[in-house]
């Protein structure tokens, strides 16, 4: 599999000198995420980092939750005649993540990761609403995150 990944950075986060992660990192931590999850040779995603505000404005006009996120997951669903690769596009809130970082005892690396995994997870059609359905993708996410080397994103016990 060859992920075809488009990395975009909203302006505004250019000069705020938090950590962000290389390009790099984000096509590794996706690629595991994707790896024998799809059938697609050359899928293509593309993950947008972003301020509280669009973060918060996308959240509100798709899934009724007006505040910002971690990780908003839009998959596409191309017509059977379209012959295209995409899975659709991840945005993932910069403060948000880098708060939640610190507040879980996390490396921002760790907590980046898991982000990205989830959210390809989501363009994959894995969720987390339902119990059953929950402990699969947690399941799924333990399994990644340890291969990437990070640890379980879910304990409370060590940081990551």
């Amino acid at each position: 599999m060859n992920l075809l990944l488009d990395v975009q950075i909203a302006e505004e986060l250019d000069s705020w000198g938090a950590y962000l992660p290389t390009d790099d990192e984000l096509q590794h931590w996706a690629t595991a995420a994707l790896q024998g999850r799809t059938d697609f040779a050359e899928p293509e995603l593309t993950i947008r980092l972003v301020h509280n505000e669009e973060s918060q404005e996308l959240n509100r006009d798709y899934r009724g939750k007006d505040k910002p996120t971690n990780v908003l997951s839009f998959p596409f669903d191309a017509p059977p005649e379209v012959p295209i690769e995409l899975l659709g596009d991840l945005i993932i809130c910069v403060p948000v993540v880098q708060a939640e970082a610190e507040e879980q005892n996390k490396t921002p690396p760790a907590h980046w990761a898991h982000m990205v995994v989830h959210g390809c997870l989501h363009l994959l059609g894995y969720d987390h609403i339902k119990d059953d359905e929950a402990e699969i993708m947690e399941n799924l996410e333990r399994q990644i995150m340890a291969g990437l080397g990070f640890s379980d994103p879910y304990s409370d016990d060590e940081a990551s």
